[in-house]
């Protein structure tokens, strides 16, 4: 999605100050909207906005969610100043001033930087035009990509503890469509996250409904891509995020979470290092931190083949680790009682402190400390942390000796986790840790007794099937009979074939893999076929319902009647049904002018994330492709740029030298 920018000047035909008549309207069409479109911005004048509805409620939504606000101060129009001051009070950065020739500067603007272009009887010059076309253009990128250097509102330079308003509480007005299709596209992501597809998100993760909104976006889509263990991508959509807003603690926060799971440590202890830093006060950052140290400590003593006296003295031996952490969690509950998850680590920490050393010196601390972990636990009212809570509260059950309290409360627990069986086994690690220690023996194996039978019960994702390799296609179709230059001649479908086989033969397929592509007559119906021959599982993706796609994919080419009786033909054979697009991932998105994005380019993606959210080093991208441009957009050319970006495991047939 385009930058948005917001361009506060004056409208129509305007008086200077000696009375020569401005033309602003040709300012705009000719200036600056060309200058700021060329590079690559979506482009909003107050009076284009089409919508019924306050007025100035959609002109502060503007001021707020825009990118960038363009403000021309050629003349002293009451309205562009009121509009600049808005903007400079809601965002600290973002604004680049224009003005055409003027008697005298205002003082409060005079030592800002400007762009200063000419007119010619009061409309821009001719000779010049292209000059500040450019250097408009060029200012507006520089402007962008500086964004995260010097503040460039005065407010927010003069008022340097003052914080930008968070914009998911300024719902001004009826806030246009923003917020309402931010919503709807939340809900849709929810449910991508739901039905564990992670492709799903990555393809409306780009579809930010608001570009102002695309640090939340990518904050969305990257937390329910952590959710699903999908760590490596849910780390490119919280940079993504951290890109445009550097300084932004959930993202940081996440993004360290990701990076403690794929095992880079040391980064990951930088990034809370540093959110502790900044903000003394981060009960996340405190709590990553300590979880960071323990599982450090875990690992210094729970080698393979160890045995439980030698776990056991080296877990001792290392406490001055144990202790960080027990210091880390501590720190974090004492900064937000309600956070029982850190206090429910402290103590717990603390109890084993003892156990391995005899040291009480944690015990009064601890006793004080469970009553509130207990309480917080039981306050938990939402839902979605409601597991989180009930096994909190299993914790403080084994530090009890009540053994029948400890297989009533996790077997609540188990009720509370909805099936998870994620949720569930990573329970089952942290309650092995322990047991590995001896660490009231009795206590535990009741726990992990309980959270086995539930886990019996359930399938294993791990289990689920996996393919060994993950076959993308895209390729030409079979040439319209009427077609002026010939691509793919109708002849030379059997070449195609064959070589496709080939290709795949070379690739070693085979029923243990998985293969991709939409389903257009030619290279898509010749690769489909290919793979079922091998007994490789096939997935049709389709940008449109059927019988569109089959009216605009299958039906043009030469002898399109028989081809789409061999589209569904495949289709009957398919152990997968085909996926639509439209009902998958919801409408097309549509640009300021209201007009729809190309289905067969979103297509094209959703194709490359689906392979992709298998495993990178499992893709391989085979192409029909003659090396250039396609008819329109989302051909082949379009998924061989994308491919490029991503992975290099590439076959290419070159039709031109096929035939």
């Amino acid at each position: 999605m385009s930058l948005r920018v917001f361009v506060a000047m004056p409208f129509g035909s305007k008086p200077d100050s000696t009375g020569q008549t401005l033309d602003f309207d040709r300012i705009y069409r000719e200036l600056i909207r060309p200058a700021l479109e060329d590079a690559g911005l979506e482009v909003l004048r107050a009076d284009e906005e089409r919508e019924a509805g306050d007025i100035r409620s959609d002109l502060f939504q503007e001021l707020l969610m825009a990118d960038l606000v363009v403000a021309d101060l050629t003349l002293d129009n009451p309205n562009v100043w009121y509009e600049l001051g808005v903007r400079h009070a809601l965002r600290a950065r973002g604004v680049i001033l224009v003005q055409g020739p003027r008697a005298a500067q205002p003082f409060d603007t005079y030592t800002d930087r400007k762009l200063c272009y000419t007119l010619v009887d009061g409309a821009p010059d001719p000779a010049t035009l292209a000059i500040y076309r450019k250097a408009l253009g060029d200012m507006a990128r520089s402007t962008l990509n500086a964004w995260h250097g010097s503040k460039t509102s005065p407010v927010y330079n003069l008022l340097p503890n003052l914080v930008e308003p968070e914009w998911r509480r300024l719902r001004v007005g009826n806030a246009r469509q923003y917020w309402e299709n931010h919503d709807a596209w939340a809900t849709r992501i929810e449910v991508a996250r739901k039905a564990d597809r992670p492709e799903d998100i990555l393809v409306l993760a780009d579809e930010a409904p608001a570009t102002a909104l695309r640090v939340e976006a990518h904050l969305k889509a990257g937390e329910a891509l952590r959710r699903m263990r999908h760590f490596h991508f849910a780390i490119e959509q919280f940079e993504l995020a951290l890109a445009f807003a550097p300084d932004n603690y959930e993202a940081a926060r996440q993004h360290g979470i990701c990076l403690q799971r794929i095992g880079r440590i040391d980064e990951a202890r930088a990034t809370f290092k540093r959110l502790v830093g900044v903000a003394p006060d981060s009960v996340g950052a405190w709590e990553r931190l300590g979880c960071l140290d323990k599982e450090d400590w875990a690992a210094s003593w729970r080698l393979p083949g160890h045995t439980p006296e030698q776990m056991r003295s080296d877990a001792a031996y290392e406490e001055a680790q144990l202790r960080e952490a027990i210091a880390s969690y501590s720190r974090a509950f004492r900064i937000c009682p309600g956070h029982y998850l850190s206090g429910i680590n402290a103590v717990m920490l603390m109890q084993v402190y003892r156990h391995l050393t005899a040291d009480s010196r944690y015990h009064a601390e601890a006793a004080v400390m469970s009553g509130g972990v207990a309480w917080a636990a039981r306050c938990e009212r939402d839902e979605a942390n409601a597991y989180l809570a009930g096994v909190c509260l299993g914790w403080l059950s084994i530090l009890g000796d009540d053994v029948a309290a400890v297989g009533a409360a996790y077997r609540e627990a188990v009720a509370l986790a909805d099936n998870d069986w994620l949720a569930l086994r990573t329970t089952h690690g942290h309650l092995s840790v322990l047991a590995d220690l001896g660490f009231r023996p009795e206590q535990v194996s009741v726990a992990l007794a309980t959270l086995e039978r539930a886990l019996q019960r359930l399938q294993p994702q791990a289990s689920q099937w996996r393919p060994d390799k993950i076959f993308l296609f895209a390729g030409h179709m079979i040439d319209a009979a009427d077609r002026a230059e010939p691509r793919f001649p109708a002849d030379k479908e059997g070449i195609a074939a064959a070589r496709i086989g080939a290709a795949l033969d070379a690739l070693d397929a085979g029923p243990n893999d998985l293969a991709i592509a939409q389903g257009a007559a030619g290279g898509d119906l010749l690769f489909a076929e290919a793979c079922l021959a091998r007994g490789v599982r096939f997935q049709m993706l389709l940008p449109l319902p059927e019988p569109k796609f089959i009216e605009a994919s299958v039906l043009p080419c030469g002898d399109g009647e028989a081809w789409r009786a061999r589209y569904l033909a495949l289709r009957e054979r398919l152990a997968l049904p085909p996926r639509i697009m439209p009902d998958e991932l919801g409408p097309l998105p549509r640009d300021h002018d209201g007009k729809p994005l190309d289905p067969f380019e979103r297509c094209n993606l959703w194709l490359l994330y689906s392979a992709l959210s298998q495993g990178l080093s499992r893709v391989r991208f085979i192409c029909l492709w003659n090396g250039g441009g396609g008819d329109g957009a989302g051909g082949t050319a379009h998924m061989v740029k994308e491919v490029a970006r991503r992975t290099g495991q590439v076959t290419w047939l070159d039709t031109r030298t096929l035939w």
